[in-house]
């Protein structure tokens, strides 16, 4: 299986190594909650001994409402991400929406993020994946929820094109099933691994319900916080290489996907279970 890593050797994932870790908020709130969750996430990979990207978003651009809080936006999201990544010595995970965004944030972004429901937009993947091969990064692309497993490889070869030498990571996400409802097809995962890529699971928003928040009349996406472990078990367990989880200190006043995001102090106790099961499929 192959083994992606950061150019500086600062993160690995895939091959028979351990679990990688890309977690943090869904959105950039302030930088004393970033911090805050940063350093505790840091600290529980540490002790576990499982590699860490600390991951927020500066925007969110595909809200389901006009008012929905989108976060602080390129220039102060950037410079908090860049406090956070000098501060505690973790690499970066961000979001990249418009093509012109993608010099900035290949500058402080570690693994450079392609949005699922942006996942095919050729002109944003070419500028992504320049942006970050000069740069020295990973490109973390999320699979569409309209996308079969196997239909990545378009984007792969696309990536391949016009940075031969850049790393690309797969995630899961989900699948539209029917309205207001995401499953994720653990097979899936098998399906992009040989693509030869690493494959994370993005258990977080796998558990959304797009639209369909009671507490807004569906002005927001709900989703089913209990269901997040139970995907991220059972996707380790089918091979995924890393997960992709999203914590808050006090997550029913998350501003963002507050139904699907889980509380900070679980984080350990979960890690640690998900560590295990990596370990029992790496080593037999």
């Amino acid at each position: 299986m192959k083994t992606t890593k950061l150019s500086n050797g600062n993160w690995t994932i895939g091959g028979d190594g351990p679990l990688a870790v890309i977690a943090g908020l869904n959105v950039l709130e302030d930088v004393g909650l970033a911090l805050e969750v940063g350093s505790e996430l840091k600290r529980i990979c540490s002790d576990l001994g499982l590699p860490y990207v600390f991951k927020a978003s500066f925007d969110k651009a595909n809200r389901s409402s006009i008012t929905s809080y989108r976060g602080p936006g390129l220039d102060k999201g950037l410079g908090m991400l860049a406090r956070v990544k000098s501060e505690l010595g973790v690499p970066i995970c961000t979001d990249v929406h418009e093509a012109n965004q993608s010099e900035r944030v290949a500058e402080i972004a570690d693994l450079v993020q392609l949005p699922a429901f942006l996942c095919r937009q050729t002109d944003l993947v070419v500028a992504m994946a320049e942006a970050t091969q000069a740069a020295g990064g990973l490109l973390h692309v999320k699979k569409a929820q309209f996308l079969a497993p196997r239909d990545v490889k378009n984007i792969i070869s696309k990536v391949g094109e016009v940075a031969p030498d850049l790393g690309v990571i797969m995630c899961e996400r989900g699948t539209s099933f029917g309205y207001n409802n995401l499953i994720v097809d653990m097979l899936g995962i098998g399906a992009m691994h040989d693509l030869d890529v690493p494959v994370t699971i993005d258990a977080t928003h796998a558990v959304q319900l797009p639209g369909a928040d009671p507490r807004t009349a569906g002005a927001s996406t709900g989703g089913r916080r209990e269901g997040v472990p139970i995907i991220a078990k059972s996707a380790v367990a089918a091979g995924a290489d890393g997960v992709f989880l999203e914590f808050h200190t006090d997550p029913d006043a998350a501003l963002c996907d507050a139904p699907s995001c889980l509380p900070l102090t679980g984080a350990a106790d979960l890690l640690k279970t998900l560590k295990l099961i990596r370990e029992l499929v790496t080593t037999g």
